[in-house]
């Protein structure tokens, strides 16, 4: 993409509070990528969205994508929570999604480094 366009097959789970969120949008728009921004905070994935995400990320399964310094994890159980039960308590618990999460239709990378996110662009 040369030119700044609506790109909705990139879709970035963002939290504009976060700095990591914001510079993995920047990194996006800087390439020509305006994604789907979906502030999963306000919006949480299901469970259903949060098992493919889980899938496209690869390695780690669902803990590769959960928050676990988080006091609610915690608080929750989560070490002691099975797979299943952790992408459960993720979609009723949102804030315990790690951030910002780019998908694409080649896979997902949570952007921790920020520079994590070009593996899954199709910059063609």
């Amino acid at each position: 993409m040369s030119r700044l366009e609506r790109a909705p097959d990139v879709v970035i789970w963002h939290n504009p509070s976060c700095s990591k969120s914001r510079q993995a949008l920047e990194l996006l728009r800087a390439r020509g990528i305006e994604p789907t921004v979906r502030r999963y905070l306000d919006d949480p994935p299901s469970v259903a969205e949060l098992t493919a995400v889980v899938s496209k990320l690869g390695a780690g399964g669902p803990r590769a994508l959960v928050r676990s310094k988080e006091a609610l994890y915690a608080e929750l159980g989560g070490d002691a929570l099975e797979d299943q039960q952790l992408i459960e308590t993720m979609a009723a618990h949102p804030r315990l999604i790690e951030r910002p999460v780019v998908v694409t239709a080649r896979g997902a990378r949570i952007g921790r480094p920020t520079e994590a996110i070009l593996d899954v662009l199709d910059e063609g």
